[in-house]
């Protein structure tokens, strides 16, 4: 599957539009994630237990948009969209939604 946020694949003519598609994954951070990333932010530095956090949304997030597009019979999406937000009571869960357009080439 190709995955870009371009509107278009150079080389790959668009033979055919599929749809929008969509996915949403919502992944929470510990407790000690949290008082890590106080600690980082208190002193200064990355907290790399939330980037980790942060890649394992975005990675799951695509993966399920792929297998959305392949269920239209694409074989490529584009225009690829990645919004991040923070939800829950407290804003300790990570909501990562991406979306695009599924495309035959």
């Amino acid at each position: 599957m190709i995955i870009s946020t371009t509107p278009t694949l150079e080389g790959h003519p668009i033979q055919e539009y599929l749809g929008i598609v969509t996915s949403e994954t919502i992944i929470g951070a510990n407790f000690l994630k949290d008082i890590m990333a106080g600690l980082r932010d208190f002193f200064g530095g990355r907290s790399e237990s939330y980037e980790r956090v942060l890649i394992e949304a975005k990675e799951t997030a695509l993966k399920e948009l792929s297998e959305r597009a392949a269920a239209r019979g694409a074989n490529a999406i584009v225009g690829v969209d990645l919004d991040y937000e923070t939800v829950g009571e407290s804003g300790s869960m990570l909501m990562v939604v991406a979306s695009g357009t599924a495309v035959r080439v």
